[in-house]
């Protein structure tokens, strides 16, 4: 009988250790979905969108909810959304204008409407 080949190293995982490291890559992978959600809102937070914006309730301009519940269906929204945030307009939600934000570049624009298409709504209070 030939004697094992030490030079090389093995490795042998028991299925706990498998196990452990699935779970472990599922919840990384978990928290990396998650991040653009939190890094959205920081982001709308560093370029002064919520001086106009809130999540839930009109300020000055409408709240992402509002404004996501409007766009969400139609087709190329986060395209449509990220040339106003950059661009500005007037006359959709009212008589106020949103100026223009040369500030916010093309992707930040971009990573910011793709982020408001997915603030819902809160649900009603249970009475």
């Amino acid at each position: 009988m030939p004697s094992p080949d030490h030079s090389q190293p093995t490795f042998f995982l028991e299925t706990s250790s498998v196990k452990f490291i699935a779970a472990l890559l599922f919840t990384l992978a978990a928290l990396i979905a998650a991040a653009p959600a939190v890094a959205s809102e920081d982001l709308a937070k560093q370029k002064a969108c919520l001086t106009c914006h809130a999540m839930q309730t009109k300020v000055i301009g409408p709240s992402f909810a509002d404004i996501a519940a409007k766009y969400k269906t139609e087709k190329d929204a986060d395209t449509k959304l990220a040339g106003k945030i950059r661009a500005g307009g007037s006359g959709v939600w009212g008589q106020i204008p949103m100026p223009p934000n040369a500030a916010v570049s093309e992707a930040e624009a971009k990573t910011l409407a793709k982020w408001i298409l997915t603030v819902a709504a809160a649900a009603p209070a249970k009475k």
